[in-house]
């Protein structure tokens, strides 16, 4: 029996929620995020403000010069994570086999469910309706027999949409091929010129070529696996909650501390024994998180998708400090620092780079963070530390 996987993927999440909210910016250009002053960037977007061209991680500044009547909210974390938790819950009542991809998207395995509660078209609208009628929020979904085409399937007809993908090996074929090659998972903004600049400009041209010609193009560890997703074939499993999803590392200073190199330096071993249980578990981690909690007992979390995901100590390193700089101490005093990764991952990211050089740079990384662990297993933790 073919898989059913849905990939649910909430519209526009973060300035939903604030539409929810307050009623009076329905319509409206909002973006979530901080302000152009404070050199933030766009975490969402309505769909309003994305017909001024207005997305995701563009900087403030950008986006109020493109609608000058932009409406920007500031971020309201766990009002996010309280919305989350009930979509989540509605994913519960149909599968317990759920994989979280972040606060607002998810693929579900509903294989085992059919025989309560139908097709998986029939489960996707059931997913749907609950949403917009327990919730007020709208949701896009894509059914497919993998991840991969479950994913594409959730992004064609946004928002409110429900693509289903057919589950016979020509459908598929039919499926993928006018969509350009950048649909792809893992060809970013260089291999897609260079794919471009090759003659490959939609999925059916891959599909019509052949392993020698794509090799000589892209590689061949490369070409082998974007052949294999232009055919459709994804075998990879759901990671469910059920598995170990995150590890963490925090300290409380016995004094309130003010100066940022003794916080910085107490979050780099924070980060260096997060790394060292990560390897020890054979884990690789898609998402890095600060967490901050001032002399007025006030705490912040901080987050950052890691993509590709990673293991290594210096690409944390590099994550944990940019996330506490964004924030900045400003004379504030600090009481307790933390850092954690999560979306734990049991394989390397399967990168799609030119002559794969960036899977080599990270498996140099990951090597010399093994070493550094025997190390400190053998003479103990305080014998070596990495420098900044």
């Amino acid at each position: 029996m073919d898989r059913v996987i849905l990939h649910v993927d909430m519209d526009a999440f973060f300035a939903s929620v604030e539409q929810l909210d307050n009623p009076g910016l329905r319509g409206l250009p909002v973006v979530v995020g901080s302000p152009a002053e404070q050199r933030g960037v766009v975490a969402a977007a309505s769909y309003a403000a994305r017909r001024f061209g207005i997305h995701s991680a563009m900087p403030m500044g950008e986006a109020v010069r493109r609608c000058p009547g932009l409406v920007i909210i500031t971020p309201r974390r766990e009002r996010y994570q309280e919305i989350s938790n009930a979509v989540f819950g509605i994913f519960e009542r149909f599968t317990p086999e759920v994989e979280p991809l972040s606060i607002d998207e998810a693929f579900l395995d509903v294989s085992g469910a059919q025989a309560l509660f139908g097709g998986g078209e029939d489960i996707a609208q059931a997913i749907r309706r609950m949403i917009r009628e327990e919730i007020g929020l709208t949701a896009s979904v894509g059914v497919a027999t993998n991840k991969f085409l479950a994913k594409i399937a959730s992004d064609m007809h946004k928002p409110d949409g429900l693509t289903l993908v057919p589950s016979t090996r020509e459908g598929i074929l039919t499926f993928l091929s006018p969509l350009p090659v950048g649909r792809i998972w893992g060809v970013g903004v260089v291999l897609q010129r260079r794919l471009n600049e090759a003659g490959f400009m939609t999925i059916g041209d891959l599909q019509r070529t052949t392993l020698p010609v794509l090799d000589a193009v892209v590689g061949r560890h490369t070409a082998e696996q974007l052949l294999r997703l232009a055919y459709g074939e994804d075998a990879r499993e759901l990671q469910t909650e059920s598995e170990e999803k995150s590890i963490s590392k925090e300290h409380t200073f016995s004094r309130d501390v003010r100066e940022l190199e003794r916080v910085e330096k107490m979050l780099l071993e924070l980060v260096d024994e997060v790394g060292m249980r990560l390897r020890e578990k054979s884990r690789y981690a898609g998402t890095a998180r600060l967490k901050v909690r001032w002399h007025n007992f006030k705490t912040i979390t901080r987050q950052q998708v890691l993509n590709p995901a990673c293991c290594d100590d210096f690409t944390l390193r590099a994550v944990a400090l940019a996330l506490l700089h964004e924030e900045g101490l400003a004379g504030r005093a600090v009481r307790l620092i933390g850092f954690g990764v999560s979306d734990l991952q049991d394989r390397p990211p399967e990168q799609l780079s030119l002559f794969g050089g960036d899977d080599v740079q990270r498996q140099k990384r990951e090597r010399l963070s093994h070493s550094v662990d025997q190390l400190r297993r053998k003479f103990g933790p305080d014998a070596l530390r990495h420098g900044r």
